[in-house]
């Protein structure tokens, strides 16, 4: 089966999401169809020996419909990582023709809107009335406006009604067509025949007003929300910039400027100050500090040296240095993040269900409630008041219910929340699979982490260091090993500026630990067996935790130094376990290394149950031991040990420090491995739900007010009527109220 990508055009409102889900799903070859309003996008599950792309847009066109394809999943990973986005220049070149409209239309809106109050309060003695030369120039003004905005501005409307009357389908535009050009049809009649209907009807009360106002309006609400639409979209825009178009390599000796996409796997590339990093690599030469905001959401730069990974994207502030290329292309974190943001957002939440269910069945409805409050009028009307009287009221509530009751707001509540929300985790270094995910992070109650390079840095340091007057000779001994803990030493004396000299006579001592002979002198470095063989004591170390390895310098028989080495607690994990308590989450730690290490973690950090000496399976167990206890619950970790359990938890949560293989397994990965984050991809979840639920009790609320107050329901009690002006601006400002909404979640603090 083969993933496709494609925009669609046409689209206005949730009714026709569900139309073209049904079509495209129907076709034979087609397995699944996802159609996602906020972002114009359906990702399509194909079988290509079946059918395609031309024949799936064939098939919607005939609904008014069009399919812009764009390619498969890694072409379009592809695309993404060269700057494009195939649909942003249709949505441009949309957007500008509502902007067009509307710089036509709002002139006219304003003219019949002012004709409309200044004749209503000259009714009342407020304004004087309108000479009679006057009134008969703008009763001839009125309807060539009203002809040219529904015939020029209207037409999307005019061609959803033809679509209603040819084929049966009714969407947004049907609504408004169905509605604008029945009042427009209603006063040319009255306008064509006035002399023999003036006996019935009162020629007087045209609706051409109507007509121009509620079409302005309506347009006016699409382009506003449109622009707001594509906000939404600003998290995917701001990391297409931090693209780099060209790179620096050296070839022979020679430097030369090709094509980003031009740089191959093993390419040496030149970062100088100043420039961002082309493409993923390691450092080979030169040292520096790179800005990695755009991937991790911190602001202060990290000191890169040769051996360490740097990533596309990130700016170079400082020095200048040479780094081997690893990843280009589609094959950059940058460009995967991309990818992944785009498939996010793209994607449905569970909670979008509801509204496509509604929005299926809602225009038939709407209609069936707008011609049943037409006849109501004319028939119970008709027996209260005149009958010229209550066709009018029967036809304003005609229009004002088929106008007002468009579910275009109903079909963005959740798109756009998603959108924006995960946008903002990404900005953040949170990056969310999908919209399910998302979803369902509001609801875990426990979290499972690993202690080893999740909770702590993963890689052996000096924790503490008695005798600093031996570190050189110290370093200069450990210099000389291959031990994980000699390396923390050498590295810990680099940083105390200690110096490093020459070693003879170096020996391995297998189990115990090394010597060599400095200057003359023979010195030993091993742990409490080394030196009982020497008949010496291991001293205690007042500040080194429990967990932590003592090594000692000595000479035959004189301790001069010791270090306390150890896998350090990052300084934020205790932070991190605070906020999850915070937020009601118990907290339980699974790792492979021993009990005592397990607990002095543990009790440090505060959390809540601990297992120690755990394998993948152990891990894996825990997480079905919790679920069955009906816990929702999330799994953090970063190795390749891990992914059993990321792959078993409700929501799995990498580090992308960690292995490849936890990330592409897990549902959330944090870019920089800061566990505090896990509280804040929580915090965002339940963010984002709350702004769904708002957007969707405002959408619905809208319609269960605006529907019955339209149609005339409380006239008779209290006299209240809706005006399809009103109507018009209701429906506008109510697509306009949820993206807005939405788009608070870019203020969200995390």
């Amino acid at each position: 089966m083969d993933q496709i990508k494609a925009h669609i055009s046409g689209m206005h409102c949730a009714s026709c999401v569900s139309r073209i889900e049904k079509k495209i799903g129907s076709q034979i070859g087609v397995q699944s169809v996802s159609v996602n309003l906020a972002t114009e996008e359906a990702r399509i599950t194909l079988d290509a020996t079946q059918t395609d792309v031309q024949k799936l847009s064939k098939s919607i066109e005939p609904l008014g419909y069009t399919l812009h394809p764009q390619e498969h999943e890694q072409q379009t990973t592809d695309k993404h990582a060269s700057g494009g986005h195939d649909h942003t220049k249709t949505s441009a070149q949309e957007t500008e023709t509502l902007r067009k409209k509307v710089f036509i239309s709002i002139p006219l809106v304003i003219f019949a809107a002012g004709m409309m109050l200044w004749e209503i309060l000259a009714k009342y003695g407020v304004l004087p009335m309108f000479s009679e030369t006057l009134e008969e120039f703008f009763h001839h003004l009125l309807p060539i406006f009203a002809t040219y905005m529904l015939f020029t501005v209207g037409t999307p409307y005019l061609r959803g009604l033809w679509m209603f009357f040819r084929r049966g389908v009714a969407d947004m535009d049907t609504l408004i067509g169905l509605g604008t050009v029945a009042a427009f049809l209603y006063s040319f009649v009255l306008s064509a025949f006035e002399e023999p209907l003036s006996r019935y009807l009162d020629v007087s009360a045209t609706y051409y007003d109507v007509t121009i106002v509620v079409i302005g309006l309506i347009t006016l609400g699409k382009y506003l929300e449109a622009r707001a639409k594509a906000k939404t979209g600003d998290a995917i825009k701001q990391l297409l910039s931090f693209q780099v178009k060209t790179a620096t390599i050296v070839r022979d000796g020679m430097e030369q400027t090709l094509p980003v996409d031009q740089v191959q796997k093993g390419d040496i590339v030149l970062v100088k100050p100043g420039m961002k990093v082309p493409v993923d690599g390691v450092i080979a030469e030169g040292s520096s500090y790179l800005d990695e905001s755009m991937l991790t959401g911190e602001p202060v730069p990290t000191e890169k040296q040769p051996g360490d990974k740097v990533s596309a994207g990130t700016l170079n502030t400082t020095g200048a240095f040479t780094m081997t290329a690893t990843g280009v292309g589609s094959e950059t974190l940058l460009a995967h993040i991309i990818a992944m943001v785009s498939d996010a957002q793209g994607s449905k939440a569970p909670i979008q269900r509801l509204a496509d269910k509604i929005s299926s069945i809602f225009v038939p409805v709407v209609l069936i409630i707008a011609f049943c409050a037409l006849v109501a009028w004319l028939v119970i009307g008709g027996s209260t008041m005149q009958f010229a009287q209550a066709l009018s009221f029967g036809l304003s509530s005609f229009v004002a219910v088929l106008v007002i009751a468009c579910p275009c707001a109903l079909g963005l509540a959740t798109p756009t929340a998603i959108m924006v929300g995960v946008g903002r985790g990404a900005q953040h270094g949170i990056l969310i699979k999908n919209a399910e995910v998302l979803e369902k992070m509001h609801k875990i109650n426990a979290v499972v982490v690993d202690k080893t390079g999740t909770l702590t840095k993963g890689k052996p340091e000096v924790m503490t260091f008695e005798g600093e007057e031996h570190l050189s000779i110290f370093a200069t001994l450990e210099s000389q090993s291959e031990h994980p803990l000699a390396e923390a030493i050498v590295k810990y004396a680099a940083i105390k500026g200690a110096e490093i000299g020459k070693v003879t006579n170096f020996k391995n001592l297998p189990g115990t630990g090394v010597q060599g002979d400095i200057d003359g002198t023979t010195y030993f470095i091993g742990g409490p067996a080394l030196l009982t063989s020497l008949n010496l004591s291991l001293p205690t170390m007042k500040d080194a935790q429990k967990s932590a390895t003592l090594i000692a310098l000595t000479t035959k028989n004189q301790i001069l130094a010791v270090a306390a080495v150890g896998d350090q607690i990052k300084p934020e994990a205790k932070d991190a376990i605070e906020k999850l308590h915070m937020l009601g989450i118990k907290v339980i730690m699974a790792t492979g290394d021993n009990e005592e290490a397990a607990q002095t973690v543990s009790q440090e950090l505060g959390i809540d149950r601990y297992v120690a000496q755990v394998l993948p399976q152990d891990k894996l167990a825990l997480i079905k031991e919790l679920q069955s206890k009906g816990d929702i619950v999330a799994m953090a970790g970063d190795g390749v040990n891990d992914a059993p359990a990321l792959a078993q938890a409700d929501i799995g949560i990498a580090m992308a420090t960690g292995s490849d293989v936890s990330i592409e397994t897990s549902d959330v990965t944090l870019l920089k491995g800061d566990i505090r984050k896990i509280a804040q991809a929580i915090e965002l979840s339940k963010a984002t739900m709350r702004t769904i639920r708002q957007n969707l009790f405002w959408a619905f609320i809208y319609n269960i007010i605006g529907i019955p107050l339209a149609s005339g329901i409380f006239y008779p009690a209290f006299g209240w009527l809706l005006s399809p002006v009103f109507a018009g601006f209701a429906m506008a400002m109510s697509s306009v109220s949820v993206v807005l909404n939405s788009l608070r979640l870019k203020m969200k603090k995390l």
